[in-house]
Parts: C-alpha cells; structure tokens; sequence
C-alpha cells in the first residue's frame, strides 16, 4: 500500500433498499481508520482485478471512525462496477481504496444547513447530519425519491430528531419536490447554506430555484455523480507538446480531452473515466483548467498545474498539456 491508499476488509454487507447495497468496511488488523470531513468520498478498486473504480460517499461519522460505510446504487451494464459489487462483493474480501477526499463539506458557520437529496444522492447527507448532530446545528432536509425506494430513511429521521430546525420532509415525485422548494427557498433565516446531492436534473433545477430566490452563490453548494452528470462543455483547442513536439488539436462540446487523444492516437494511461482514480493526470503548462474531477484537492485545482483527462475541460478557448 502506498501513502495514498488503504487496504480494506469487507466486514458486513446488507440490502437496505431496492437496488441499495450497504457496505461496511474496516481495517484487517482492526486498527482506527483515518478520519474524514463530512461529505467525503472514497475511492475503491472493485472487480478481480481491481479494474472498475468509483467513488462512493461514506455515510457515517467521520471522527475517529473505526469503519467506513457507504450505500451502493445497482447499475445493472454501468461503467463503476456496482454490478460486481452487487452480485459478487462478500463480507471477507479485501478492497483497496483512496484516502478519503471531501468536496462536498459542509460550512462550518452556517446559521442553518438546507439539505436536499435525490435518490442515492442522499449518502453524503447522511454524512453531514451527523457533522450537524455533533455541533448542534440547524438543519433541514428535503429528500426526493421514487416511491417505495428511498435510502436511509431512518437514518435521516434518528440523525434530525434531536436537532434544532424544521426536519427532515420526503417528496415521491419531481413535481411535489420543485411545488416544495419554492416555500423553503424563501422562508430560510440570512446566513443558511443549501447542499444538493442527485440526478444531474433535479440539481440544475435546485440551483436554478434557488438563484431566482435570490441566493448568492457562495451559499449553494452541489456534488454530481459520474460522468453522465456534467454538462457537454464548450468546445477548445488543445495543445499536446511530446518530446518537444506540439500538436493542435480541436475537443468538441460533448467529447472529453481524454477521447480526443485516443482518437488522434495519442496513448493515454486511464481506468475509471470518472474522474476519481487519477491516472489520467495530464500536467497543464498553460491555459486554465476546468475541474470536473473528485481526485485533485481543493488546493491543487486552484494551482491549475494538472487536470484528469476523462472528466475535466479547458476554462476558456485553449488548454496546453504535456505528455
């Protein structure tokens, strides 16, 4: 294992809801696992060969955790290797995973923490209820699924009840949860900050409410799962310099840096195509980039010098990388 990773066993796995996996996961010798900031995610290897990896929320709390917890929606055919984990991961196996990594926690003077879920996106706001819990905070929870599918609906009962705030209010269809959205954006006290996890959809529409309440945007905060939730982005010019030669090439809106180069033959090592395992890291000597990833630190997007050629564009016309 190198600095960065961990070894990890299987200690106990349950079906909590249809197509939902829970996952518990602790160290193999029994030692204290590192802690993480609400909101974080971890990265894991799944498959014989460890050859899918994905990044799943981590729903418990993050001080001084002796396991790690995290729900898994089945994809039956998808890309991650939820399928494997669904039909082969058994408590004994071993998994290797990432450091956990947050880019998604929660703000720590916030007056009141407005969270809303859709579907699985509802794992990493388990995880700030129990930040919420331990510091006594407001909080207010809208949690949209489809009927009869709802995931950790105990959880977010238990992890509320005795906090201060409005609660926890479930919503069976997009209809009643926007019906509802436009009441809540309004009544909230100056100083609450919104988190919105789910469906690429259902989020544009919570920011998009929310910025025609009058919210600023330093108070609305999301995370998207996969790739399937970014946006196509604006097209621009690429330069690849290799042993000091430069190519230009053109990346289409809806066509990763990463595809480009594979089709213009350029070899790109890569294994998730999400964004969250690292090895396409590509090192940037000029443009700015445009972070779409779960793998760079909040520090090393803001020094712009890398970017994760599977998820991540050029902000602005051009973006030069070297190989």
């Amino acid at each position: 294992m190198s600095a960065r990773t961990l070894e990890l066993v299987v200690t106990a796995v349950r079906d909590t809801a249809p197509d939902v996996r829970a996952v518990t996961l602790a160290d193999p010798d029994g030692n204290p696992l590192p802690g993480y900031v609400p909101g974080s995610h971890l990265v894991l290897a799944l498959g014989e060969q460890g050859e899918w990896r994905n990044a799943y929320s981590l729903t418990g709390d993050g001080v001084a955790p002796a396991t790690y917890d995290i729900s898994v929606l089945h994809v039956p055919g998808g890309a991650g290797g939820s399928d494997w984990l669904h039909r082969e991961l058994r408590p004994g196996m071993r998994l290797t995973a990432q450091l956990p990594r947050s880019a998604f926690a929660p703000v720590a003077r916030a007056r009141r923490h407005l969270l809303i879920a859709g579907g699985i996106g509802v794992t990493p706001i388990v995880s700030h209820l129990h930040a919420a819990r331990r510091w006594g905070r407001e909080v207010q929870v809208l949690y949209a699924f489809r009927p009869g599918r709802g995931a950790h609906l105990d959880d977010l009962e238990t992890l509320t009840a005795p906090l201060p705030g409005p609660g926890v209010e479930t919503c069976t269809d997009r209809d009643m949860l926007l019906a509802r959205l436009s009441t809540v954006l309004r009544g909230q006290p100056v100083g609450t900050h919104l988190y919105v996890c789910g469906p690429g959809a259902m989020i544009d529409a919570v920011l998009s409410a929310a910025g025609d309440a009058g919210w600023p945007a330093s108070r609305l905060h999301s995370e998207r799962f996969g790739v399937d939730a970014l946006d196509p982005g604006e097209p621009f010019t690429l330069t690849v310099t290799r042993g000091g030669v430069a190519e230009r090439f053109d990346v289409p809106s809806g066509v990763s840096l990463l595809e480009t180069l594979e089709r213009h033959g350029v070899d790109v090592p890569n294994m998730c195509r999400q964004g969250v395992c690292g090895e396409c890291r590509l090192p940037v000597t000029g443009g700015t980039p445009l972070h779409r990833d779960l793998f760079l630190g909040d520090d090393e997007k803001a020094a712009g010098e890398a970017v994760m050629a599977c998820v991540s564009r050029a902000d602005g016309p051009t973006l030069e990388v070297s190989l």
